[in-house]
C-alpha cells in the first residue's frame, strides 16, 4: 500500500472504537442515501481520516454499480477496509439493525391498530407527502442520469414498457444494461491496476460461502414445508436483491405494483404507508421490504408469521449485499476503471428514471383519486381514475408538501410530520 492512497497505520482505529462509530452512524442514518453517505464521509474521512478521499470515492463508485442499498454497502466496505470481514459485518449490520428494530415495532403497531380512526387520519397526510418525496427523487435522479440524448430515449422506453406494457422490471434492467455495455466507447488509455494481491481462489470461496448463507435458509423453508407465504416472500425479495440497480426508489418502483397487483399482499394505501414509515426511520429505505414482508405474513397467520416473514425479507434483502462487497472489494480499483461497466450502469440508471416516473404516476393516481380502474387493451395496460372521486384534501396536502419541498427546501422528516398532523386534523374535523 502506498502512503498516498491509503490511511496511515497509526490512524487505524481499534475494532471497539470503530464499532462505536458504526453504531452512531446506524442510529443517525435518517434522510435517505445522500444524507447517509454525507454522514459517513464526515465521520470516516473528514473527522477521523480512517479512509482517504480517493478510497471513499472509489468505493462509492463501486457500490453504485451494485444492486441494493449503496449506503449500507459503502459502510460494509469501510468496515472491511479497516478490520476485514468482521469489521464489514459489524459496520453493515449496525447500519441496518437500529432501523430494522424500529420498522418491526411500527409494522406490528400498524398491523394491529391500523384501523383506528386517528391512525388512519395520521397516515392520510403521509400519503400526500410521500408522493412529493417520490417526485423529488425523480427530479434528482433525472438531473444526474439523463445527460445524453440516448439516456432520454432509454428512460422514455422504460416508462412505456413498465407502465403501459407491464414488462417486468428485471427484463428492463437487463436490456438497458446490455445496451449500455455494447454501446459504451472503450477508453483508449486506462490506468493500469495491479491485481497481483487478489486471490481468485479466495474470491471463489467467498462467493460460495455467501451464496450458501443467502440461499440455504430459503431452500430450507421449502424442504421443511414452511407456509407458502414465507417461500413467496423469500423468493420475491431474493429476485429483487439481484435486479434493483439505481437505489431505493428503483426497488419501490419494481416492488410496489407487484406486491399490490400481482401478489395482493398489500393494498395501495398500505404500500404508500410503508414508504412513509421507512422515510421517517433510520437505516436504508429498502427496509420497506421488511414492512411489506411483515404485513404479508400477518394477514395470513397473525403476529408470529408476520415477524417471521419480516425476518425472511430482511435476510434475503441484505445477505446479498455482503456477498457483493466481500467478493468485489479487492477488485474495486479495477472495476471502477472499466468504461463498458460504467456505460452499462449509466444505461441502467437512465432506465430507472423511467421506472420511477411509472411509480410517481401510479402513486399519484391512487393518492389523489378514490377509484382507479385497471383495464387492458390487447397488450396495453391502462390505469383510469374516476374523476368524480378526486380527493380534494389529498390534493391540498400534496400542494402544501410540494411548496415546502421545492420552494422552502424543507427536509423529508419535517414535511412528513407537518402533512401527517395537518392531514389528521382536517380529516377528523371535516
Amino acid at each position: 500500500m502506498s502512503s498516498t492512497d491509503d490511511v496511515e497505520a497509526d490512524m487505524a482505529p481499534s475494532l471497539v472504537d470503530a464499532t462505536r462509530v458504526w453504531w452512531k452512524i446506524g442510529i443517525l442514518s435518517f434522510g435517505g442515501p445522500a444524507a447517509q453517505i454525507a454522514l459517513m464521509h464526515k465521520e470516516v474521512v473528514d473527522d477521523r481520516k480512517w479512509l482517504c478521499e480517493q478510497q471513499f470515492l472509489s468505493a462509492l463508485s463501486f457500490c453504485m454499480l451494485l444492486p441494493g442499498p449503496e449506503a449500507m454497502q459503502l459502510a460494509t466496505y469501510a468496515g472491511w477496509r479497516l478490520h476485514g470481514t468482521i469489521g464489514g459485518l459489524i459496520a453493515g449490520l449496525l447500519f441496518v439493525i437500529p432501523g430494522a428494530v424500529v420498522i418491526m415495532t411500527l409494522a406490528a403497531i400498524y398491523s394491529i391498530f391500523g384501523n383506528v380512526p386517528l391512525v388512519e387520519a395520521l397516515f392520510y397526510g403521509v400519503k400526500a407527502a410521500v408522493l412529493v418525496i417520490v417526485v423529488e427523487a425523480l427530479l434528482r435522479v433525472s438531473k444526474k442520469a439523463l445527460t445524453q440524448r440516448q439516456h432520454w430515449i432509454i428512460a422514455g422506453t422504460a416508462f412505456v414498457g413498465i407502465f403501459f406494457l407491464s414488462i417486468p422490471y428485471p427484463l428492463i434492467v437487463l436490456i438497458a444494461g446490455l445496451y449500455g455495455l455494447i454501446s459504451a466507447a472503450a477508453r483508449v488509455e486506462r490506468r493500469a491496476v495491479d491485481l497481483a494481491h487478489v486471490s481468485a481462489r479466495q474470491t471463489a470461496r467467498t462467493i460460495i460461502l455467501w451464496l450458501a448463507i443467502w440461499l440455504l435458509p430459503l431452500l430450507a423453508l421449502t424442504w421443511f414445508g414452511a407456509p407458502d407465504i414465507l417461500v413467496q416472500v423469500g423468493t420475491f425479495f431474493s429476485t429483487l436483491a439481484v435486479v434493483t440497480f439505481g437505489g431505493a426508489y428503483a426497488v419501490l418502483a419494481y416492488m410496489a405494483q407487484d406486491v399490490v397487483v400481482q401478489f395482493g399482499w398489500l393494498s395501495t394505501a398500505e404500500m404508500i404507508d410503508a414508504l412513509g414509515l421507512a422515510e421517517t426511520t433510520p437505516g436504508p429505505l429498502i427496509l420497506v421490504t421488511q414492512f411489506v414482508g411483515f404485513l404479508a405474513g400477518f394477514k395470513v397467520g397473525g403476529l408470529g408469521l408476520g415477524v417471521t416473514a419480516a425476518i425472511v425479507a430482511l435476510w434475503v434483502t441484505f445477505a446479498p449485499c455482503f456477498l457483493w462487497i466481500f467478493a468485489g472489494a479487492p477488485y474495486i480499483e479495477w472495476i471502477s476503471n472499466q468504461p463498458r461497466l460504467q456505460g452499462a450502469l449509466k444505461a441502467i440508471t437512465a432506465a430507472v428514471v423511467g421506472v420511477i416516473l411509472n411509480l410517481s404516476l401510479w402513486f399519484a393516481l391512487h393518492v389523489l383519486f378514490t377509484t382507479v380502474t385497471r383495464t387492458g387493451w390487447g397488450p396495453i395496460t391502462l390505469w383510469q381514475p374516476e374523476l368524480a372521486t378526486i380527493e380534494w384534501l389529498a390534493l391540498l396536502l400534496f400542494g402544501l408538501s410540494s411548496f415546502l419541498a421545492f420552494r422552502l427546501h424543507w427536509g423529508i422528516i419535517r414535511i412528513l410530520l407537518i402533512a401527517s398532523v395537518l392531514g389528521a386534523a382536517l380529516r377528523l374535523l371535516l
